[in-house]
Protein backbone atom coordinates (compact mmCIF):
# COMPACT_ATOMS: atom_id res chain seq x y z
CA UNK A 1 0.00 0.00 0.00
CA UNK A 2 3.15 2.35 0.22
CA UNK A 3 2.63 3.49 -3.24
CA UNK A 4 -1.04 4.21 -3.04
CA UNK A 5 -3.22 6.64 -1.66
CA UNK A 6 -6.44 5.80 -0.84
CA UNK A 7 -9.33 8.30 -1.89
CA UNK A 8 -12.10 7.97 0.62
CA UNK A 9 -15.20 10.16 -0.33
CA UNK A 10 -17.60 11.16 1.86
CA UNK A 11 -19.46 13.80 0.27
CA UNK A 12 -23.38 11.61 0.51
CA UNK A 13 -22.31 11.48 4.05
CA UNK A 14 -20.05 14.43 5.92
CA UNK A 15 -21.08 17.07 2.72
CA UNK A 16 -24.48 16.43 3.36
CA UNK A 17 -24.13 18.08 6.43
CA UNK A 18 -23.98 21.71 5.19
CA UNK A 19 -26.82 23.32 6.22
CA UNK A 20 -29.73 22.85 3.34
CA UNK A 21 -27.16 20.20 1.44
CA UNK A 22 -29.77 17.30 2.37
CA UNK A 23 -30.35 15.11 -0.95
CA UNK A 24 -33.00 12.55 -1.56
CA UNK A 25 -32.40 8.70 -2.25
CA UNK A 26 -32.38 9.16 -6.05
CA UNK A 27 -29.77 11.93 -6.15
CA UNK A 28 -27.56 10.23 -3.67
CA UNK A 29 -27.55 7.49 -6.36
CA UNK A 30 -26.98 9.88 -8.97
CA UNK A 31 -23.79 11.31 -7.33
CA UNK A 32 -22.79 8.20 -5.97
CA UNK A 33 -22.66 6.72 -9.96
CA UNK A 34 -20.13 9.64 -10.73
CA UNK A 35 -17.88 9.10 -7.96
CA UNK A 36 -17.39 5.07 -8.96
CA UNK A 37 -16.59 6.93 -12.53
CA UNK A 38 -14.03 9.17 -11.02
CA UNK A 39 -13.20 5.55 -9.63
CA UNK A 40 -13.05 6.70 -5.98
CA UNK A 41 -11.56 3.96 -3.53
CA UNK A 42 -14.05 4.81 -0.79
CA UNK A 43 -17.65 5.74 -1.14
CA UNK A 44 -18.94 6.73 2.34
CA UNK A 45 -22.51 6.61 1.56
CA UNK A 46 -24.19 7.71 4.88
CA UNK A 47 -25.02 6.97 8.41
CA UNK A 48 -27.24 4.46 8.56
CA UNK A 49 -28.71 4.62 12.09
CA UNK A 50 -29.30 8.71 10.87
CA UNK A 51 -32.79 8.43 9.55
CA UNK A 52 -35.44 5.89 7.52
CA UNK A 53 -33.95 7.83 4.42
CA UNK A 54 -30.42 7.58 5.27
CA UNK A 55 -31.05 3.75 5.28
CA UNK A 56 -32.51 3.07 2.12
CA UNK A 57 -30.30 5.71 0.18
CA UNK A 58 -27.31 3.56 1.74
CA UNK A 59 -28.79 0.02 0.81
CA UNK A 60 -29.93 1.51 -2.62
CA UNK A 61 -26.02 2.42 -3.61
CA UNK A 62 -25.03 -0.82 -2.07
CA UNK A 63 -26.67 -2.04 -4.54
CA UNK A 64 -25.72 -0.43 -8.06
CA UNK A 65 -21.85 0.27 -6.67
CA UNK A 66 -19.51 -2.53 -7.99
CA UNK A 67 -16.41 -0.80 -8.01
CA UNK A 68 -16.06 0.89 -5.04
CA UNK A 69 -16.10 0.17 -1.38
CA UNK A 70 -19.49 1.33 0.02
CA UNK A 71 -19.11 2.39 3.51
CA UNK A 72 -21.85 3.44 6.55
CA UNK A 73 -20.51 5.74 9.72
CA UNK A 74 -21.84 4.10 12.94
CA UNK A 75 -21.29 5.38 16.19
CA UNK A 76 -19.51 2.87 18.72
CA UNK A 77 -22.65 0.95 19.30
CA UNK A 78 -24.38 -1.82 18.79
CA UNK A 79 -27.55 -0.29 16.72
CA UNK A 80 -25.58 1.42 15.05
CA UNK A 81 -22.96 -0.89 14.04
CA UNK A 82 -26.25 -3.63 12.88
CA UNK A 83 -28.17 -1.22 11.13
CA UNK A 84 -24.82 -0.20 8.89
CA UNK A 85 -24.49 -4.07 8.06
CA UNK A 86 -28.17 -4.28 7.13
CA UNK A 87 -27.63 -1.84 5.00
CA UNK A 88 -24.40 -2.90 3.27
CA UNK A 89 -25.82 -6.11 3.30
CA UNK A 90 -26.09 -6.45 -0.69
CA UNK A 91 -22.50 -4.84 -1.38
CA UNK A 92 -20.17 -5.46 -3.97
CA UNK A 93 -17.59 -4.43 -1.12
CA UNK A 94 -18.50 -2.79 1.88
CA UNK A 95 -17.13 -1.32 5.13
CA UNK A 96 -17.87 -0.20 8.47
CA UNK A 97 -16.48 3.00 9.69
CA UNK A 98 -16.99 3.16 13.78
CA UNK A 99 -15.91 6.08 15.12
CA UNK A 100 -16.28 7.56 19.72
CA UNK A 101 -14.76 10.75 20.72
CA UNK A 102 -11.36 10.89 22.35
CA UNK A 103 -10.79 13.99 23.79
CA UNK A 104 -10.89 15.30 27.29
CA UNK A 105 -13.53 17.57 26.03
CA UNK A 106 -15.66 15.38 24.04
CA UNK A 107 -15.59 12.80 26.60
CA UNK A 108 -16.65 14.35 30.08
CA UNK A 109 -19.10 17.30 28.33
CA UNK A 110 -20.60 15.38 24.79
CA UNK A 111 -20.20 11.72 25.68
CA UNK A 112 -20.41 12.01 29.77
CA UNK A 113 -18.00 9.06 29.93
CA UNK A 114 -14.99 8.03 32.23
CA UNK A 115 -11.89 7.29 29.47
CA UNK A 116 -12.09 4.04 30.30
CA UNK A 117 -15.39 3.65 29.28
CA UNK A 118 -14.79 5.12 26.32
CA UNK A 119 -11.66 2.61 25.78
CA UNK A 120 -14.08 0.21 26.27
CA UNK A 121 -16.62 0.69 24.14
CA UNK A 122 -14.52 1.10 21.16
CA UNK A 123 -12.79 -2.62 21.72
CA UNK A 124 -16.54 -3.62 21.82
CA UNK A 125 -17.42 -1.72 18.68
CA UNK A 126 -14.63 -3.05 16.40
CA UNK A 127 -15.36 -6.58 17.64
CA UNK A 128 -18.90 -6.58 16.88
CA UNK A 129 -18.22 -4.97 13.58
CA UNK A 130 -15.89 -7.35 12.68
CA UNK A 131 -18.74 -9.79 12.59
CA UNK A 132 -20.41 -8.41 9.46
CA UNK A 133 -17.41 -7.43 7.83
CA UNK A 134 -13.52 -7.91 7.71
CA UNK A 135 -12.88 -3.87 6.18
CA UNK A 136 -13.44 -2.19 9.75
CA UNK A 137 -12.55 1.37 10.30
CA UNK A 138 -12.38 2.98 13.15
CA UNK A 139 -12.04 6.79 13.81
CA UNK A 140 -11.03 8.72 17.11
CA UNK A 141 -13.23 11.99 16.95
CA UNK A 142 -12.03 15.47 17.84
CA UNK A 143 -8.18 13.17 17.44
CA UNK A 144 -6.40 16.54 17.11
CA UNK A 145 -7.27 17.49 20.60
CA UNK A 146 -7.11 14.15 22.10
CA UNK A 147 -3.89 12.87 24.19
CA UNK A 148 -1.44 11.33 22.60
CA UNK A 149 -1.19 8.66 25.55
CA UNK A 150 -4.83 7.81 25.47
CA UNK A 151 -5.35 7.64 21.66
CA UNK A 152 -1.95 5.52 21.94
CA UNK A 153 -4.04 3.02 24.33
CA UNK A 154 -7.14 2.70 22.38
CA UNK A 155 -6.14 2.46 19.21
CA UNK A 156 -3.32 -0.87 19.68
CA UNK A 157 -6.84 -1.82 21.50
CA UNK A 158 -9.03 -1.25 18.42
CA UNK A 159 -6.50 -2.92 15.72
CA UNK A 160 -6.10 -6.03 17.74
CA UNK A 161 -9.46 -6.18 17.51
CA UNK A 162 -9.42 -6.30 14.28
CA UNK A 163 -9.86 -2.81 12.61
CA UNK A 164 -7.90 -2.82 9.47
CA UNK A 165 -7.99 1.68 8.91
CA UNK A 166 -7.23 3.98 11.51
CA UNK A 167 -8.66 7.32 11.17
CA UNK A 168 -7.33 10.27 13.43
CA UNK A 169 -9.87 12.90 12.32
CA UNK A 170 -9.27 16.66 12.94
CA UNK A 171 -13.14 17.33 13.84
CA UNK A 172 -13.10 20.90 14.46
CA UNK A 173 -10.59 22.51 11.65
CA UNK A 174 -8.39 22.74 15.05
CA UNK A 175 -4.61 21.44 13.37
CA UNK A 176 -1.57 23.06 12.15
CA UNK A 177 -0.11 21.11 9.28
CA UNK A 178 3.28 20.57 11.17
CA UNK A 179 1.70 19.54 14.38
CA UNK A 180 -1.33 17.14 12.81
CA UNK A 181 1.69 15.34 10.95
CA UNK A 182 4.04 14.89 13.72
CA UNK A 183 1.26 13.60 15.93
CA UNK A 184 0.25 11.07 13.22
CA UNK A 185 3.93 10.25 13.27
CA UNK A 186 4.29 9.58 16.52
CA UNK A 187 1.32 7.62 17.02
CA UNK A 188 2.63 5.52 14.10
CA UNK A 189 5.80 5.16 16.24
CA UNK A 190 4.82 4.47 19.76
CA UNK A 191 1.95 1.77 19.12
CA UNK A 192 3.29 -1.57 18.40
CA UNK A 193 0.87 -3.32 16.03
CA UNK A 194 0.62 0.14 14.09
CA UNK A 195 1.45 -1.42 11.35
CA UNK A 196 -1.55 -4.07 10.90
CA UNK A 197 -3.78 -0.81 9.86
CA UNK A 198 -4.02 1.90 7.30
CA UNK A 199 -3.87 5.04 8.41
CA UNK A 200 -6.21 7.97 7.40
CA UNK A 201 -6.96 11.61 7.98
CA UNK A 202 -10.32 13.48 8.21
CA UNK A 203 -9.88 17.05 8.10
CA UNK A 204 -12.23 20.04 8.35
CA UNK A 205 -11.37 23.76 6.82
CA UNK A 206 -12.39 25.86 9.89
CA UNK A 207 -8.71 27.51 9.63
CA UNK A 208 -8.67 27.09 5.73
CA UNK A 209 -5.41 24.44 6.46
CA UNK A 210 -7.87 21.07 5.54
CA UNK A 211 -5.82 20.27 2.73
CA UNK A 212 -2.66 21.31 4.02
CA UNK A 213 -3.27 19.07 6.85
CA UNK A 214 -4.37 16.18 5.39
CA UNK A 215 -1.14 15.99 3.09
CA UNK A 216 1.09 17.04 6.48
CA UNK A 217 -0.45 13.43 7.54
CA UNK A 218 0.23 11.73 4.26
CA UNK A 219 3.68 13.37 4.19
CA UNK A 220 5.19 13.35 7.89
CA UNK A 221 2.45 11.39 9.64
CA UNK A 222 2.29 8.38 6.77
CA UNK A 223 -1.10 8.34 6.18
CA UNK A 224 -2.39 6.50 3.09
CA UNK A 225 -5.74 7.30 2.73
CA UNK A 226 -7.43 10.90 3.00
CA UNK A 227 -11.17 11.39 3.45
CA UNK A 228 -12.10 14.35 1.40
CA UNK A 229 -15.69 15.93 -0.35
CA UNK A 230 -16.66 16.96 -4.08
CA UNK A 231 -16.03 20.96 -4.06
CA UNK A 232 -14.74 20.46 -0.05
CA UNK A 233 -18.52 20.59 0.51
CA UNK A 234 -19.33 20.27 4.16
CA UNK A 235 -20.68 21.77 7.55
CA UNK A 236 -19.33 25.11 8.75
CA UNK A 237 -16.10 25.34 6.78
CA UNK A 238 -16.13 22.45 4.99
CA UNK A 239 -13.97 19.72 4.66
CA UNK A 240 -10.86 18.38 2.54
CA UNK A 241 -11.57 18.71 -1.23
CA UNK A 242 -11.02 15.87 -2.79
CA UNK A 243 -10.04 17.67 -6.61
CA UNK A 244 -7.25 19.61 -4.80
CA UNK A 245 -5.37 16.63 -2.78
CA UNK A 246 -6.46 14.53 -5.90
CA UNK A 247 -4.33 16.84 -8.60
CA UNK A 248 -1.77 17.76 -6.07
CA UNK A 249 -0.39 13.97 -5.38
CA UNK A 250 -0.89 13.76 -9.33
CA UNK A 251 0.78 17.47 -10.64
CA UNK A 252 3.57 16.90 -8.06
CA UNK A 253 4.43 13.06 -7.89
CA UNK A 254 7.97 14.11 -7.88
CA UNK A 255 7.47 14.89 -4.23
CA UNK A 256 4.41 12.79 -3.42
CA UNK A 257 5.88 10.12 -4.68
CA UNK A 258 2.07 8.20 -4.38
CA UNK A 259 -0.28 6.85 -7.10
CA UNK A 260 -4.14 7.91 -6.89
CA UNK A 261 -6.86 5.59 -8.92
CA UNK A 262 -8.75 8.51 -10.06
CA UNK A 263 -10.28 9.65 -13.65
CA UNK A 264 -9.25 12.99 -13.19
CA UNK A 265 -11.46 13.53 -15.99
CA UNK A 266 -14.33 13.06 -14.39
CA UNK A 267 -13.52 15.56 -11.66
CA UNK A 268 -15.24 18.33 -13.27
CA UNK A 269 -18.29 16.43 -14.19
CA UNK A 270 -18.95 15.57 -9.91
CA UNK A 271 -17.95 19.08 -9.05
CA UNK A 272 -20.87 20.20 -11.42
CA UNK A 273 -23.32 17.31 -10.36
CA UNK A 274 -22.51 17.84 -6.54
CA UNK A 275 -22.96 21.76 -7.21
CA UNK A 276 -26.50 21.46 -9.53
CA UNK A 277 -28.00 18.74 -6.96
CA UNK A 278 -27.01 20.89 -3.53
CA UNK A 279 -27.00 24.07 -4.76
CA UNK A 280 -23.67 25.51 -3.57
CA UNK A 281 -22.21 27.07 -5.73
CA UNK A 282 -18.68 26.96 -6.68
CA UNK A 283 -16.88 29.81 -5.89
CA UNK A 284 -15.05 31.11 -9.38
CA UNK A 285 -11.69 31.04 -7.95
CA UNK A 286 -11.66 27.52 -6.42
CA UNK A 287 -8.58 25.24 -7.15
CA UNK A 288 -9.17 23.18 -10.38
CA UNK A 289 -13.06 23.78 -10.25
CA UNK A 290 -13.32 26.89 -10.50
CA UNK A 291 -14.62 28.65 -13.45
CA UNK A 292 -11.26 31.07 -13.18
CA UNK A 293 -8.95 27.67 -12.47
CA UNK A 294 -7.32 28.00 -15.79
CA UNK A 295 -8.59 31.50 -16.93
CA UNK A 296 -6.06 34.44 -17.41
CA UNK A 297 -6.51 37.90 -17.04
CA UNK A 298 -2.76 39.21 -17.55
CA UNK A 299 -1.57 40.42 -20.61
CA UNK A 300 1.77 38.80 -19.58
CA UNK A 301 -0.07 35.40 -18.36
CA UNK A 302 -1.64 35.25 -21.59
CA UNK A 303 1.54 35.67 -23.71
CA UNK A 304 3.00 33.63 -21.90
CA UNK A 305 0.57 30.33 -22.06
CA UNK A 306 0.26 31.16 -26.05
CA UNK A 307 3.91 30.67 -26.26
CA UNK A 308 4.22 27.77 -23.92
CA UNK A 309 1.24 26.62 -21.76
CA UNK A 310 3.54 25.07 -18.87
CA UNK A 311 4.39 29.00 -18.57
CA UNK A 312 1.58 29.85 -16.12
CA UNK A 313 -0.52 26.19 -15.94
CA UNK A 314 0.79 23.80 -14.02
CA UNK A 315 -2.25 21.75 -14.87
CA UNK A 316 -4.04 20.96 -18.35
CA UNK A 317 -7.63 21.85 -18.28
CA UNK A 318 -9.02 19.06 -20.14
CA UNK A 319 -6.93 16.72 -17.86
CA UNK A 320 -9.54 17.63 -14.82
CA UNK A 321 -12.55 17.61 -17.14
CA UNK A 322 -12.86 20.93 -18.29
CA UNK A 323 -14.04 20.96 -22.03
CA UNK A 324 -16.25 22.73 -23.86
CA UNK A 325 -18.65 20.07 -25.18
CA UNK A 326 -21.15 21.49 -27.00
CA UNK A 327 -23.86 18.94 -28.65
CA UNK A 328 -25.12 19.09 -32.15
CA UNK A 329 -28.37 19.13 -31.15
CA UNK A 330 -31.38 20.85 -31.53
CA UNK A 331 -35.28 21.23 -32.36
CA UNK A 332 -34.69 18.22 -35.15
CA UNK A 333 -32.91 16.39 -33.04
CA UNK A 334 -34.00 12.50 -32.78
CA UNK A 335 -35.07 11.19 -29.30
CA UNK A 336 -32.34 8.17 -30.01
CA UNK A 337 -29.82 10.75 -30.57
CA UNK A 338 -30.51 12.47 -27.36
CA UNK A 339 -30.75 9.46 -25.32
CA UNK A 340 -27.20 8.27 -26.52
CA UNK A 341 -25.96 11.82 -25.32
CA UNK A 342 -27.50 11.02 -21.67
CA UNK A 343 -26.05 7.99 -21.59
CA UNK A 344 -22.44 9.48 -22.49
CA UNK A 345 -23.24 11.74 -19.89
CA UNK A 346 -23.43 9.01 -17.07
CA UNK A 347 -27.13 10.25 -16.95
CA UNK A 348 -29.22 7.10 -16.24
CA UNK A 349 -33.25 7.38 -16.17
CA UNK A 350 -34.96 4.40 -14.83
CA UNK A 351 -37.42 4.18 -17.47
CA UNK A 352 -38.81 5.44 -20.81
CA UNK A 353 -41.38 7.69 -19.57
CA UNK A 354 -38.66 9.96 -17.83
CA UNK A 355 -36.59 10.10 -20.59
CA UNK A 356 -39.68 10.93 -22.74
CA UNK A 357 -40.60 13.56 -20.32
CA UNK A 358 -36.79 14.75 -20.36
CA UNK A 359 -36.64 14.82 -24.34
CA UNK A 360 -39.94 17.12 -24.15
CA UNK A 361 -38.02 19.93 -22.34
CA UNK A 362 -35.05 19.02 -24.33
CA UNK A 363 -37.00 20.61 -27.51
CA UNK A 364 -38.71 22.85 -25.32
CA UNK A 365 -35.59 24.23 -24.16
CA UNK A 366 -34.44 23.96 -28.13
CA UNK A 367 -36.73 25.90 -29.49
CA UNK A 368 -35.76 29.08 -26.68
CA UNK A 369 -31.98 28.47 -26.84
CA UNK A 370 -29.68 28.23 -29.83
CA UNK A 371 -26.74 26.46 -28.51
CA UNK A 372 -27.02 23.47 -26.08
CA UNK A 373 -24.50 22.69 -23.77
CA UNK A 374 -23.67 19.38 -21.78
CA UNK A 375 -24.30 21.49 -18.48
CA UNK A 376 -27.82 22.51 -19.85
CA UNK A 377 -28.59 18.89 -20.44
CA UNK A 378 -27.42 18.03 -17.02
CA UNK A 379 -29.72 21.25 -15.54
CA UNK A 380 -32.96 20.38 -17.12
CA UNK A 381 -32.67 16.73 -15.94
CA UNK A 382 -31.82 17.71 -12.47
CA UNK A 383 -34.18 20.56 -12.43
CA UNK A 384 -36.97 17.91 -13.63
CA UNK A 385 -35.81 15.40 -10.58
CA UNK A 386 -35.85 18.12 -8.31
CA UNK A 387 -40.06 18.96 -9.26
CA UNK A 388 -40.77 15.27 -8.76
CA UNK A 389 -38.95 14.35 -5.25
CA UNK A 390 -41.24 15.07 -2.61
CA UNK A 391 -43.55 16.43 -4.96
CA UNK A 392 -46.40 19.10 -2.93
CA UNK A 393 -45.90 22.02 -5.35
CA UNK A 394 -45.29 21.83 -8.80
CA UNK A 395 -44.49 25.23 -11.04
CA UNK A 396 -46.97 25.40 -14.01
CA UNK A 397 -46.52 29.37 -15.62
CA UNK A 398 -45.98 32.69 -14.75
CA UNK A 399 -46.06 36.13 -16.19
CA UNK A 400 -45.35 39.26 -15.01
CA UNK A 401 -44.72 43.05 -15.43
CA UNK A 402 -41.92 45.41 -14.20
CA UNK A 403 -41.85 48.96 -15.21
CA UNK A 404 -39.63 51.55 -14.32
CA UNK A 405 -41.42 53.68 -11.40
CA UNK A 406 -44.14 51.15 -11.19
CA UNK A 407 -44.57 48.25 -8.09
CA UNK A 408 -43.50 45.29 -10.22
CA UNK A 409 -46.26 42.65 -10.05
CA UNK A 410 -46.08 38.31 -10.83
CA UNK A 411 -48.80 35.96 -11.01
CA UNK A 412 -47.88 32.80 -10.78
CA UNK A 413 -49.97 28.74 -11.60
CA UNK A 414 -48.26 26.13 -9.79
CA UNK A 415 -50.07 22.85 -8.68
CA UNK A 416 -50.97 21.83 -5.02
CA UNK A 417 -51.14 18.49 -3.86
CA UNK A 418 -52.27 17.75 -7.63
CA UNK A 419 -54.96 21.17 -7.67
CA UNK A 420 -54.13 23.88 -9.48
CA UNK A 421 -53.77 27.35 -7.87
CA UNK A 422 -53.12 30.92 -9.66
CA UNK A 423 -52.01 33.46 -7.79
CA UNK A 424 -50.75 37.36 -7.76
CA UNK A 425 -48.42 39.44 -5.69
CA UNK A 426 -46.17 42.81 -5.49
CA UNK A 427 -42.24 43.37 -4.51
CA UNK A 428 -39.77 45.47 -4.71
CA UNK A 429 -38.63 43.62 -7.94
CA UNK A 430 -40.13 40.37 -10.23
CA UNK A 431 -38.59 37.94 -7.72
CA UNK A 432 -39.66 39.37 -4.89
CA UNK A 433 -43.25 39.45 -6.46
CA UNK A 434 -43.33 35.79 -7.54
CA UNK A 435 -42.59 34.80 -3.95
CA UNK A 436 -45.08 37.24 -2.27
CA UNK A 437 -47.56 35.46 -5.32
CA UNK A 438 -46.48 32.36 -4.38
CA UNK A 439 -46.47 33.00 -0.25
CA UNK A 440 -50.10 34.15 -0.78
CA UNK A 441 -51.35 30.77 -1.34
CA UNK A 442 -48.74 28.42 0.31
CA UNK A 443 -48.60 30.64 3.84
CA UNK A 444 -45.36 28.86 4.57
CA UNK A 445 -44.16 31.39 6.89
CA UNK A 446 -40.09 30.37 5.70
CA UNK A 447 -37.90 32.67 5.89
CA UNK A 448 -35.49 33.40 2.64
CA UNK A 449 -31.88 33.02 4.09
CA UNK A 450 -30.19 32.87 0.56
CA UNK A 451 -31.15 34.11 -2.89
CA UNK A 452 -28.31 33.50 -6.01
CA UNK A 453 -28.20 33.18 -9.52
CA UNK A 454 -25.71 31.70 -11.81
CA UNK A 455 -25.44 31.25 -15.56
CA UNK A 456 -24.93 27.66 -16.21
CA UNK A 457 -22.72 28.61 -19.82
CA UNK A 458 -22.22 31.55 -21.19
CA UNK A 459 -23.70 34.05 -22.81
CA UNK A 460 -26.87 36.21 -22.66
CA UNK A 461 -28.98 32.76 -23.67
CA UNK A 462 -27.43 31.14 -21.01
CA UNK A 463 -29.82 29.41 -18.45
CA UNK A 464 -29.96 30.83 -15.12
CA UNK A 465 -29.44 28.58 -12.72
CA UNK A 466 -31.26 29.37 -9.50
CA UNK A 467 -30.75 28.62 -5.23
CA UNK A 468 -32.84 29.66 -2.43
CA UNK A 469 -32.41 28.70 0.72
CA UNK A 470 -35.00 28.98 3.22
CA UNK A 471 -35.32 28.11 7.19
CA UNK A 472 -38.15 27.44 9.21
CA UNK A 473 -38.29 25.71 12.77
CA UNK A 474 -34.99 25.03 12.75
CA UNK A 475 -34.80 23.53 9.36
CA UNK A 476 -32.22 24.80 6.86
CA UNK A 477 -33.14 23.32 2.87
CA UNK A 478 -31.60 24.33 0.16
CA UNK A 479 -34.34 24.32 -3.62
CA UNK A 480 -33.08 24.74 -7.40
CA UNK A 481 -34.14 25.95 -10.25
CA UNK A 482 -33.10 26.06 -13.97
CA UNK A 483 -34.53 27.93 -16.89
CA UNK A 484 -33.24 30.73 -19.80
CA UNK A 485 -35.93 32.95 -17.82
CA UNK A 486 -34.41 33.77 -14.02
CA UNK A 487 -37.63 34.91 -13.01
CA UNK A 488 -39.43 31.13 -13.61
CA UNK A 489 -36.44 29.76 -12.29
CA UNK A 490 -36.57 31.73 -9.39
CA UNK A 491 -40.01 30.44 -9.16
CA UNK A 492 -39.02 26.85 -9.45
CA UNK A 493 -36.05 27.34 -7.09
CA UNK A 494 -38.76 28.38 -4.12
CA UNK A 495 -41.18 25.96 -4.69
CA UNK A 496 -38.59 23.34 -4.69
CA UNK A 497 -37.27 24.89 -1.30
CA UNK A 498 -41.10 24.41 -0.30
CA UNK A 499 -41.08 20.71 -1.28
CA UNK A 500 -38.03 20.21 0.98
CA UNK A 501 -39.75 21.56 4.19
CA UNK A 502 -42.51 19.59 3.61
CA UNK A 503 -40.47 16.49 3.88
CA UNK A 504 -40.20 15.81 7.45
CA UNK A 505 -37.07 14.13 7.78
CA UNK A 506 -35.84 13.88 11.30
CA UNK A 507 -31.55 12.93 11.47
CA UNK A 508 -28.86 12.50 13.46
CA UNK A 509 -25.95 14.48 12.21
CA UNK A 510 -22.39 13.17 13.88
CA UNK A 511 -19.87 15.06 14.22
CA UNK A 512 -16.33 13.40 12.68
Amino acid sequence: MADKLIIFDTTLRDGEQSPGASMTKEEKIRIAKQLERLRVDVIEAGFAAASPGDFEAIKAIAGVIKDSTVCSLSRANDRDIARAAEALESAARKRIHTFIATSPLHMEKKLRMTPDQVFEQAKLAVRFARKFTDDVEFSTEDGSRSEIDFMCRVIEAVIAEGATTINIPDTVGYGVPELYGNMIKTLRERIPNSDKAVWSVHCHNDLGMAVANSLAGVMIGGVRQVECTINGLGERAGNTALEEIVMAVKTRKDYFKLDVGIDTSQIVPASKLVSQITGFAVQPNKAVVGANAFAHASGIHQDGVLKARDTYEIMRAEDVGWTANKIVLGKLSGRNAFKQRLEELGIELESETEVNAAFARFKELADRKADIFDEDIIALVSDEQHSHDNECYRFVSLSQHSETGERPTAQVVFTMEGKELSCTGEGNGPVDATVNAIESQTKSGAELMLFSVNAITTGTQSQGEVTMRLSKAGRIVNGVGADPDIVVASAKAYLSALNKLQSKVDKLNPQL
